[in-house]
């Protein structure tokens, strides 16, 4: 059976005044979430129109693989330890790509 990758789609709105913050610690996070044996990218955007609008687009091979990025010490101390406090919203989704061929 064929298991298909699955995308993390993650939109932060970060507080006034806290996007330098937030920034500064982007490439850490970036860096070992990328090195994270089920991860297959680690993608950070920017909002053009409104800066403060951070969107993480990610891909892992299952579901196991993105609950053992959200239980890795890394994403305990970056996320959940500065950055969300930092954040006025942080909303996730995960999906999994529709395929249209026959």
């Amino acid at each position: 059976m064929n298991q298909k990758p699955v995308y993390l789609f993650a939109k932060w709105q970060v507080r006034e005044g806290q996007l330098d913050e937030v920034l500064k610690l982007l490439p850490e996070l970036a860096s070992e979430s990328s090195k994270e044996e089920g991860n297959i990218f680690f993608k950070i955007h920017q909002g053009i129109s409104h800066a403060n609008t951070l969107m993480l687009f990610e891909c892992y091979v299952d579901v196991p693989a993105v609950e053992a990025h959200r239980n890795s010490d890394h994403f305990k101390r970056l996320v959940l330890g500065r950055i969300v406090p930092n954040l006025e919203n942080r909303e996730s989704l995960l999906a999994s790509e529709l395929s249209f061929d026959e």
